[in-house]
């Protein structure tokens, strides 16, 4: 990421529904940097959604196998890392986001977040069997502290478009260069 004197990857944390893809790719189209959404690598390497793969293999072995992305994203290069919502549920991983990345913490709402996802909660894992908002707040309030020991910036994402909270993630590294 020369655009910003930076030689570690720009990993983007938060709850789901933050907007952690889109947003990877308007910074990696922005940047003309190559970008990578964890979740998707691991459904092409293991062939199976998300929530398939948390119903077959459950969710511990489910974060081993996010580790294993997330070392192969850093080693292979890629510039912006899209991370899954719980990936700083680890301790190793998040000395991994702390140490080897650049990494922003996307803030939403867990009302806001519930509205972006609410269309697929099937597709959520961590949604399944609870009501949507009620499970965000819980998963946020466990999360937060989490994300903030990683993030390095913060940026506010509730009713902005990715290209905005892509040209704010912006503004505060270049403030912090």
């Amino acid at each position: 990421m020369k655009k910003l004197g930076k030689t570690k990857p720009l990993a983007l944390v938060g709850l789901m529904g933050s907007g952690k893809t889109e947003t990877a790719r308007a910074l990696a189209q922005a940047l003309g940097a190559s970008m990578a959404d964890l979740d998707t690598m691991l459904e092409a390497i293991e062939g199976a959604t998300i929530s398939e793969l948390f119903a077959r293999s459950g969710e511990a072995w489910f974060r081993r196998r996010e580790s294993e992305v997330l070392a192969r994203a850093i080693s292979e290069r890629v510039h912006v890392i899209a991370c899954g919502g719980g990936i700083v549920l680890d301790p190793e991983r998040r000395r991994t986001l702390r140490d080897d990345c650049e990494t922003v913490w996307l803030e939403v709402t867990p009302a806001e977040a519930a509205r972006r996802v609410g269309s697929a909660p099937g597709t959520r894992p961590m949604l399944a069997g609870a009501e949507p908002v009620a499970r965000l707040t819980a998963l946020l309030a466990e999360r937060t502290p989490l994300y903030a020991e990683v993030a390095s910036l913060r940026v506010d994402t509730d009713g902005r478009t990715p290209v905005e909270v892509a040209e704010l993630v912006l503004a505060g590294l270049a403030k912090r260069a």
